[in-house]
């Protein structure tokens, strides 16, 4: 009990740190749903901005999740100089299974990509990689799609290698096994050896990091194993392989940023063990292998982003509460995510009143964020949420 408390205590003195709230009046220039509230189920939007000015969002939309298979990948655009999105449309749809968790994003060569996961058996672990680009995609609706196939990834037995080591090296296991029942890391472990399930279930979630190689991590994640992994790719999208896994008790969802000194920095989502916190791995390699996760201060439940801007500030982006998703808050630091001295709460309600997550964040070259995320109201009124933030009104 005293462990604990010191613990609590810890992470109410971090957050005691933050230096500035700012009204997010103050810092939101355009605040918009993409399309009017509706009954369907709209969730995991992904938003990229176009060579012409453009902006496409693309999100899942059926009467359900892994089990409707109505489920699709929908889409919009942002005309430039438009204030309105204009009507939705099909991007992606596998016939008699749901497609879900799209990631938009276009290759140096300027070619767009669209990946998405489409769930056999209606079972998030049995997911297939799924990727369509264009080359065609300035028209009023959606892109002309010119090829499209599966990404297959064979992790090799360096990867149960991999989870054996990390699970070594993360603290003891606090989540109060039976005597009666296996203990969760040596199932974890003993899965990991099993070539058919490490061979399938990678699912997208959040848009992918280039480096300065031309390298392209795309952060991926696995309900089976409930962690991640990165998928590389150094053929600018052609061909991609799998990273050693980011091992830990529930780190799934990675938003990647990489750090001045090369280092990337994997934030993600806690599916662990309480206290519920953002987990955190470092690749010191370019994505190759990662640290086993641990947890930061920063409360969790949902989602997280993460951005490095061109001004070389981070923004935070997600659900910093533990017990749902009725707020989302913007974080900035000037020192590499050390500590978050600006917090800006873009969804701050009650509990039980909604539910807000998922959230995808660029920036463009005037440095404006972009941000979309699912708004879901009660009543089963639901949307894709679009904002726009100066982020030089914060600092």
């Amino acid at each position: 009990m005293k462990k604990i408390g010191l613990f609590n205590g810890m992470l109410f003195l971090a957050f005691t740190a933050f230096s500035q709230v700012i009204p997010k009046e103050e810092v939101v220039e355009a605040e918009t749903l993409i399309f009017p509230l509706q009954g369907d189920h709209v969730h995991g939007s992904s938003i990229v901005a176009l060579p012409n000015g453009d902006f496409l969002a693309a999100w899942f939309q059926g009467s359900g999740e892994r089990t409707a298979d109505d489920v699709k990948i929908m889409g919009a655009r942002l005309r430039k100089r438009d204030k309105e999105w204009g009507a939705p449309f099909l991007l992606a749809d596998t016939p008699d299974l749901p497609d879900c968790n799209p990631v938009l994003f276009l290759n140096e060569e300027g070619k767009l990509f669209l990946v998405w996961i489409a769930v056999q058996a209606n079972r998030w672990e049995q997911s297939i990689l799924r990727v369509r680009t264009s080359n065609n995609y300035n028209n009023n609706g959606a892109p002309i799609w010119e090829w499209q196939d599966n990404i297959l990834l064979k992790p090799g037995e360096g990867f149960a290698e991999e989870v054996a080591k990390k699970f070594k090296e993360l603290p003891p296991n606090r989540a109060g096994w039976s005597e009666y029942a296996p203990l969760y890391d040596e199932m974890i472990i003993d899965a990991s050896r099993d070539v058919k399930k490490r061979s399938i279930g990678w699912m997208t979630r959040i848009k992918p990091l280039f480096l300065p190689s031309g390298r392209i991590l795309l952060p991926l994640y696995s309900d089976g194993y409930n962690f991640s992994l990165a998928a590389i790719s150094d053929d600018d999208g052609e061909t991609w392989r799998p990273s050693l896994p980011i091992v830990g008790r529930g780190p799934i969802q990675p938003a990647l940023a990489r750090k001045a000194n090369g280092d990337i920095v994997a934030y993600m989502r806690d599916s662990g063990d309480a206290p519920t916190r953002v987990q955190k791995s470092i690749s010191t390699d370019n994505g190759e292998t990662w640290s086993a996760a641990e947890k930061i201060e920063i409360p969790n439940t949902a989602s997280v982003e993460l951005q490095v801007l061109n001004s070389g500030h981070w923004a935070f982006l997600g659900n910093d509460i533990d017990d749902g998703r009725y707020r989302v808050a913007l974080y900035l630091s000037d020192d590499e995510g050390e500590s978050w001295k600006w917090k800006v709460y873009l969804e701050d309600g009650e509990k039980g009143e909604g539910g807000h997550s998922y959230p995808s964040l660029i920036q463009t070259r005037d440095n404006r964020l972009h941000i979309t995320y699912s708004y879901h109201l009660q009543g089963n009124q639901k949307s894709i949420k679009y904002l726009v933030i100066n982020p030089k009104k914060i600092f």
